[in-house]
């Protein structure tokens, strides 16, 4: 079962088809490729992670256990075999030796390749499941905790800057730079593509919370929508005159159109009128972003760090910036905009004075 391509709902009721379809996909990995014992951790952790987190959690053992399955303990036919006995008697030279082998590997027939920040991603699901066994008394060493994570250099922060926020508007209404084909598909959509950018700039919502909204979610009497957060937690959120704008005319360019009874709640519809994907917002993005900065590659989540930033800048609160974006450590907010602390080394540039001014002679 493919986790990786995005499916476009059908119902209105988007997290709870994507909730089940991963809860469907968690049962399969525990049923076919994770040893029995997981089933165990999978109920233990029910409560304090989301659906999301356990499948991916799924997925990062499911490739722990393969490699002890070709490489530890060759004397067993399937992973359905493993027992904690033997996972409290794989060392911590087995767990580093499992983190080379992320370097490439081959699974199902397919080749991967993991960089350090997705083998760091690995080692913590593989640490949660020996914490939580070892924790319980169910095995009496973690070896796990002995592995150093490997060392993550800090990606370049790369969001829209100055000119570079109205150009993207400007775009996407405008169509401006567009190829002819591309003009065809433009004339139909650019009242949504412009809603969504404006939406995305002007509130800084995830992709997730975007194709997931619905037409009741927004009230235009206080600018507010509802959001769903990860971990299926709701959040209001506000947005001013601009993106107020560009919601209604899109809402009343649909109505215009008419949408089907199938579509009737959800607030953006692709072509085919059906509610629209992940995947078709990352392009519509990719698109108008290519044409105003062709030199950074520009994602939905870029423009909730443009965002954020622009936030920061303005309020000069981090706290505020991560209770709007979501983030329930604000020490992820500090990560994603660090960089922009430069704007406060510039301010304080010439404060520090090494001769006196001509007033003060």
């Amino acid at each position: 079962m493919s986790t990786k391509k995005d499916k476009t709902p059908a119902s209105p009721n988007y997290y709870v088809e994507r909730n089940n379809g991963n809860l469907i996909a968690i049962e399969h990995l525990l049923a076919e490729e994770l040893p029995d014992f997981c089933a165990d951790y999978f109920l233990g952790i029910d409560s304090q992670t989301s659906t999301l987190t356990r499948l991916n959690y799924a997925h990062d053992l499911k490739i722990f256990f393969y490699f002890l399955l070709t490489r530890r303990f060759k004397q067993y036919s399937s992973v359905k075999q493993f027992t904690l006995i033997d996972i409290e008697g794989v060392t911590n030279n087995d767990i580093e030796m499992f983190l080379a082998f992320l370097s490439r590997y081959t699974y199902c027939g397919k080749t991967h390749v993991c960089n350090d920040r997705a083998k760091a991603r690995k080692l913590s699901s593989v640490r949660a499941m020996y914490k939580y066994f070892f924790n319980r008394g169910m095995i009496s060493v973690n070896n796990s905790a002995k592995v150093a994570t490997p060392k993550l250099h800090e990606k370049p922060i790369i969001r829209l800057d100055g000119d570079e926020v109205f150009n993207i508007v400007n775009v996407a209404e405008s169509g401006d730079g567009l190829s002819p084909h591309q003009r065809i598909f433009h004339e139909r959509n650019k009242v949504r593509d412009t809603a969504i950018i404006i939406l995305f700039l002007g509130t800084g919502i995830r992709i997730s919370e975007l194709v997931g909204l619905n037409n009741e979610d927004i009230n235009f009497n206080d600018n507010s929508f509802i959001v769903t957060r990860k971990g299926g937690s709701k959040s209001i959120l506000f947005f001013d005159d601009d993106v107020a704008d560009a919601l209604k005319r899109y809402i009343e360019y649909k109505r215009e159109c008419g949408v089907p009874a199938e579509a009737k709640d959800a607030l953006f519809l692709s072509s085919q009128k059906k509610r629209i994907t992940v995947r078709a917002v990352e392009n519509l993005v990719q698109k108008y972003a290519k044409i105003v900065s062709p030199l950074k590659k520009i994602s939905p989540h870029k423009l909730r760090s443009t965002y954020g930033t622009a936030l920061y800048r303005a309020t000069g609160d981090i706290y505020v910036v991560a209770d709007v974006l979501g983030h329930k450590d604000v020490n992820t907010t500090r990560k994603h905009y660090a960089a922009i602390s430069e704007d406060a080394r510039r301010s304080v540039a010439g404060k520090v004075k090494l001769r006196p001014d001509d007033e003060d002679k």
